[in-house]
């Protein structure tokens, strides 16, 4: 297989994302770093930061725990996924509350299913209807 060519000068963070196959684009790099859901070394950053080896990314998306990683390869070459995995690792930590989280995804009540009101259903329409037809109104 080959191999991505690595750099050893500093790397857009934008593109070092797109690179490592966290964003399909680098607009939606940019895009997820203007939210405020990218940090590096626990700051808050902007899309043109350089990003070096040894830093640590977290990545946050909405309605999962925050993802960090270690910087351990620069690119801002897009190559195939299981060369672009080489470029970072995450640290056990985050694979621990990801884990976690999944489980209790898996083991959790669906809540569509917990609500007892909700949108009423075609049977309840009717039933309604058939209520406030007959109710005697006090005009």
């Amino acid at each position: 297989m080959k191999e991505l060519p690595l750099r050893q000068e500093p790397v857009r963070l934008d593109k070092w994302l797109w690179a490592a196959r966290f964003f399909k684009t680098r607009a939606l790099a940019v895009e997820a770093i203007g939210k405020h859901r990218i940090e590096v070394n626990g700051q808050p950053v902007k899309a043109g930061r350089d990003l070096r080896v040894g830093d640590r990314v977290t990545l946050r998306d909405p309605g999962l725990p925050p993802r960090e990683i270690e910087v351990l390869g620069l690119s801002d070459i897009r190559g195939p996924a299981p060369l672009a995995q080489t470029l970072y690792a995450e640290t056990p930590e985050s694979q621990q509350q990801r884990e976690a989280a999944r489980e209790q995804r898996r083991q959790g009540v669906e809540p569509a299913l917990a609500i007892g009101q909700g949108r009423p259903t075609k049977r309840d329409r009717r039933q309604l209807a058939d209520w406030q037809r007959w109710s005697a109104s006090l005009d």
